[in-house]
């Protein structure tokens, strides 16, 4: 297996995830441009990938339909991957509550906890982005999540999976109060659970504490090529298909507060209605950005991000981590391993030179 390459299109096959069953994507989430996916051992698949994107990091794209005469009027950030290398941090939440709330799944044949590995997590968040989106479609593939943490006589735990939601809850008859609430994701407000701060999603305060704990940084080159940005009077943005508390927490404690209030527009996953890939997020920037498309650079680290940005007919570059360096990145007009080395001023003759659509 160490060699071989799997071209797919309308389905992909995914690793065999924790609990043993081959993962079966439809094809409604994936695109139907050809993903060329490596199922070798993971660090040479890694060291494959990042010498494939290091040759393409100057190729220009002929995919978008933009005049040669774009003039850069607005940088647009992604967040989880590319100010920040989350994704194993999210991993790290979710697992953290599978445990903590003993959350297992009909089709697992071990009594341990619901885990996502390392390996199996990559290739989910790879192909559906948003946290709510990849909890339904896991839940709804492989059954409803039970759990035992609630298994007393004083407590009751509810379930909710026909309004697409998964609230587990528990109520102590002694104090007559809601208590250990977890939210995997739901189609309901938070506050029809009562009191809101009782309504948390227990994997995004886990998220948050990681966040808060001083031991997470930017990606390298981050910070200065926003400060280049700002200081050339070009318009900022960041444009996140996660959690809208989560962006903020990690933002103001990763590029500071001056700099996230100083963002020309700042939107979230719950900003739109439609995650990425669909370009939602990207075509409601631009509208309040107030700029054409065309002039418009967008900076994303998958597969994901690059199609919701050129579906809004946006230019996109990559700058790709360790869990999406083997993506197929063909429609970015450059593609860099981090931004250390990428200049305002390169980004700038990048966009003047994209070639148009033929």
């Amino acid at each position: 297996m160490a060699g071989c390459c799997w071209m797919v299109s309308q389905h992909l096959l995914l690793s065999t995830p924790p609990n043993h069953v081959p993962l079966n994507f439809s094809s409604a989430l994936i695109s139907s441009t050809p993903l060329s996916f490596s199922l070798g051992s993971g660090s040479r698949s890694r060291v494959r990938g990042r010498a494939s994107a290091r040759a393409r990091a100057t190729r220009t794209s002929n995919a978008l339909s933009v005049s040669a005469s774009s003039t850069l009027q607005a940088l647009i950030f992604d967040c989880d991957g590319v100010i920040l290398e989350s994704e194993d941090l999210h991993r790290r939440a979710y697992n953290d509550a599978f445990s903590h709330f003993n959350v297992r799944c009909p089709s697992s044949p071990s009594q341990h906890p619901l885990n996502w590995d390392s390996h199996f997590y990559d290739q989910l968040q790879n192909r559906i982005g948003g946290g709510k989106p990849k909890m339904r479609w896991y839940f709804k593939e492989y059954g409803w999540p039970s759990s035992t943490v609630f298994d007393t006589p004083r407590r009751m735990m509810a379930i909710e999976p026909r309004k697409e939601t998964i609230i587990f809850w528990s109520w102590d008859f002694h104090s007559n109060t809601k208590c250990n609430v977890l939210v995997l994701f739901s189609s309901i407000s938070l506050n029809s659970l009562g009191n809101q701060t009782e309504g948390q999603d227990w994997k995004t305060e886990r998220y948050k504490e990681i966040i808060k704990s001083g031991t997470v940084e930017p990606r390298p080159g981050v910070l200065r090529l926003m400060e280049e940005t700002k200081a050339a009077g070009i318009k900022l943005a960041v444009c996140s298909a996660a959690t809208k508390s989560s962006v903020i927490l990690c933002l103001e404690n990763l590029i500071g507060i001056e700099r996230f209030q100083g963002l020309d527009c700042f939107l979230a996953g719950d900003d739109v209605k439609e995650k990425k890939p669909d370009p939602s997020i990207y075509q409601t920037a631009v509208k309040r950005l107030g700029v054409s498309e065309k002039d418009c650079l967008v900076v994303e680290d998958s597969v994901i991000g690059l199609q919701a940005a050129t579906g809004a007919g946006m230019s996109c570059v990559i700058t790709y981590t360790s869990s999406t360096a083997d993506q197929d990145f063909k429609d970015a007009i450059a593609i860099y391993p981090d931004l250390s080395n990428v200049r305002l001023k390169d980004l700038e003759l990048l966009l003047q030179n994209v070639v148009p659509a033929k």
